[in-house]
């Protein structure tokens, strides 16, 4: 069987490049013993995923040039040569971006395509969910009455981030996005308090105005001038759970600083980074609470679909640019 996969040719310098990726026509991996043969079905593009695309130290290795890139997929066992899957089995695994992956059996997560859609299992129920539930719960600490502020609001995390606050008790919930569509997909469907544009002017300036009272929890999957927004609306105790800086991932100079950090002292105010790979042992208690949430419609979501495997690279620059409503998935 032929396979085509994304390669990595050369690390990009500011913002990626068509020229420093290719997709490449091979054969079908052979799964060995302990390994499944899976035919993906639906791969993951993720804003994390320009980090590893760099050489730089990080919390994960880089991507290797010449070599497939890996991330999120779901898809269909089309060879086992593993005890406790079979084929027909769908699996979740991490062999994206290419149209067949051979998977180790103990790093494959069989999933249900009868309890969800497939689909989910790369977003809503799956590392974007659980990035959200445990940011929002255990990194920021929320509490019932807290009031919170969320960037990038109409992504995949930042959706179900605002969703989860006001499900557990939040007195006011904010969002900014980067458009008035996805303002108006906050406040109608996702049911944020408040949101705003914040192409439409400066975002200390609209915060203040959408949070007269201030802020509890900020969960920032921005950085930059929201970050320091956050701060100087954040009230006493609060807590700032960093989960992503996209505004600043394809910088060739090292961004400035918050200007504000002396606030801190003055609130008392807690910044903490998070990666959820750290909480996986939040999984079944996530699981567990939000499934219902999601099958009863409490908890709503969004997909931005792009078709076949040859427009994966213009679906992760399309994260990039912000261009995706809720989680992007690439349908092969």
């Amino acid at each position: 069987m032929i396979n085509r996969e994304w390669h990595l040719l050369s690390r990009p310098v500011g913002w990626p490049k068509p020229e420093d990726f290719a997709l490449v026509e091979t054969e079908a991996p052979q799964p060995r013993e302990g390994q499944v043969l899976v035919r993906n079905e639906y791969l993951s593009v993720d804003p994390y995923m320009r980090g590893r695309m760099s050489a730089a130290r990080s919390y994960v290795a880089p991507y290797e040039l010449g070599k497939a890139m890996q991330g999120g997929a779901v898809g269909e066992v089309v060879v086992s040569n593993a005890e406790g899957i079979a084929v027909g089995d769908h699996v979740l695994h991490f062999g994206g971006w290419r149209e067949y992956a051979a998977v180790d059996a103990r790093n494959a997560v069989k999933v249900d395509p009868e309890a969800a859609p497939l689909s989910t299992y790369l977003g809503v129920l799956g590392m974007t969910g659980l990035t959200a539930y445990a940011g929002l719960l255990r990194t920021a600490s929320f509490k019932e009455g807290d009031i919170v502020f969320v960037s990038g609001a109409a992504g995949a995390v930042g959706s179900q981030v605002g969703q989860l606050a006001k499900l557990k008790g939040a007195a006011r919930v904010i969002g900014s996005a980067g458009s008035d569509e996805k303002v108006k997909l906050l406040l109608e469907e996702y049911g944020f308090d408040a949101a705003f544009n914040y192409r439409n002017g400066p975002v200390g300036e609209q915060l203040r105005a959408a949070a007269p009272d201030g802020i509890d929890v900020y969960f920032d999957n921005v950085g930059g001038d929201h970050l320091e927004a956050a701060i100087g609306a954040l009230n006493q105790g609060g807590r700032i759970a960093v989960c992503g800086m996209i505004s600043v991932y394809n910088n060739t100079e090292p961004a400035p600083g918050p200007r504000n950090l002396a606030r801190l002292i003055q609130t008392r105010g807690r910044i903490e980074g998070f990666l959820v790979g750290d909480h996986y042992d939040l999984q079944p208690q996530f699981v567990h609470e939000v499934g219902p949430w999601v099958r009863d419609g409490r908890l709503k979501y969004r997909e931005t679909v792009a078709e076949g495997i040859e427009n994966t690279l213009e679906a992760f620059l399309g994260v990039l640019r912000g261009d995706n409503v809720g989680k992007m998935i690439v349908r092969l």
